[in-house]
């Protein structure tokens, strides 16, 4: 009953550490703000036709259907921002927002005037709203909707295009056109600036590999895999043996060659489908999915063998270097996948101690509990064969 307990209780702290994850997701945080955006602006939309309905002087066609349409618009704001509000956001959202938003200023302006409606900008709203959140492609579509609107109210109007007419409605539109241009570059400009400062908080600088913040929530989300489909995951932590020493005898420059070193060396001799961070000065961090301990033990091996047998210059002067690599796989050794790394960090500690350049797993440490996990193992139809 305990251990049903604990594990209940591990689940509900497993849940609680993927929301938060979620919730710090950039993308939904990103679309979040857009959609509050464009809320704001849907109902900047409504206040204005609103005011202008109230005017004494207002030239409105059908009074009723316009407000009738209001209300409508007022409804699907409601309905669409604040029924669910906490439901993920996408950009289809978005679009279906500005399409609607287009629909109802058509039905105000065929109401208000027709091409001589004064609330015939309002379409500058959507424009500056798809520039922004949609991109080039969808404000170009929007565009290309909203002339065709004005076409199809200039023909209802009587108006029959000639040159003179032709021009002027280019010259109408252009206004329309620089702003969705202009603005759809600034955002292109935001959003570069933007993804190169995710990348640069999300990377190591000297390496490239990922580094512990951006590390975090690859590791939650590959335990959660590891648990939910009960296949095994296992965590190598690496420690340069010699760093220190490398740095005080030739200098940062060497110490910083060294870290690149073991860095290459690992993306060499690990999969595609690893996880690589560099967790601290000389300790990197290695997750190996679908990987039983058996086989991440020969792969830490394979690595800590290739990186002894490296070597680089620095001005004329061959260096070596060797790591220290401990190991835990869940759940072959270790029951609880939010323990993982920190088991693999006792295992490298242990490695450290019995004279580095070494290779341990936490079974080495733990038999008794690795026999007990193996056992599990078969219970669930797990196979170390089954991987290889």
């Amino acid at each position: 009953m305990d251990s049903i307990a604990n594990k209940k209780e591990h689940i509900v702290k497993n849940k609680d550490t993927n929301k938060l994850v979620d919730d710090l997701n950039l993308d939904q945080i990103e679309l979040k703000g857009f959609a509050r955006s464009i809320s704001e602006i849907e109902w900047l939309l409504l206040l204005i036709v609103l005011l202008y309905y109230m005017s004494p002087n207002a030239d409105i066609a059908s009074p009723s259907a316009l407000l009738i349409c209001m209300e409508l618009f007022g409804a699907f704001i409601l309905g669409f921002h604040y029924v669910n509000f906490n439901l993920p956001h996408f950009k289809w959202k978005l679009a279906v927002e500005t399409w609607v938003m287009i629909l109802f200023i058509s039905v105000v302006v065929w109401n208000t005037g027709s091409v001589d409606s004064p609330l015939l900008n309002l379409y500058l709203l959507v424009i500056i709203s798809s520039s922004i959140t949609l991109g080039k492609a969808i404000t170009i579509a929007e565009i290309v909707l909203i002339s065709a609107v004005y076409i199809l109210l200039a023909s209802r109007a009587g108006i029959e295009y000639s040159l003179v007419e032709y021009t002027e409605f280019l010259i109408f539109f252009l206004p329309f056109m620089l702003v969705a241009y202009i603005t759809t570059m600034l955002a292109a400009d935001v959003n570069y600036g933007k993804q190169m400062f995710k990348t640069l908080s999300e990377t190591d600088e000297t390496t490239g590999l990922l580094n512990k913040r951006s590390f975090s929530p690859m590791l939650h989300k590959a335990t959660e895999i590891a648990m939910q489909y009960s296949q095994p995951l296992s965590a190598m932590m690496i420690d340069a043996d010699n760093l220190k020493q490398v740095n005080d005898t030739y200098g940062h420059k060497a110490g910083d060659k060294l870290i690149l070193t073991i860095a290459s060396t690992l993306k060499d001799c690990l999969r595609t489908s690893d996880i690589i961070c560099r967790y601290g000065g000389d300790e990197f961090v290695a997750l190996l999915p679908q990987l039983p301990s058996e086989r991440a033990i020969e792969t830490a091996e394979r690595l800590r063998s290739a990186i002894e047998n490296t070597s680089f210059d620095v001005d004329g002067q061959r260096i070596t270097t060797t790591v220290s690599i401990g190991i835990a796989t869940c759940p072959d050794e270790v029951h609880i996948a939010e323990e993982l790394l920190e088991k693999a960090d006792e295992t490298l500690y242990e490695s450290k101690k019995a004279g580095r350049n070494v290779v341990i797993s936490y079974a080495k440490l733990n038999p008794e509990s690795s026999a007990k996990d193996i056992i599990e193992q078969r219970e669930f139809g797990l196979r170390s064969s089954d991987f290889s």
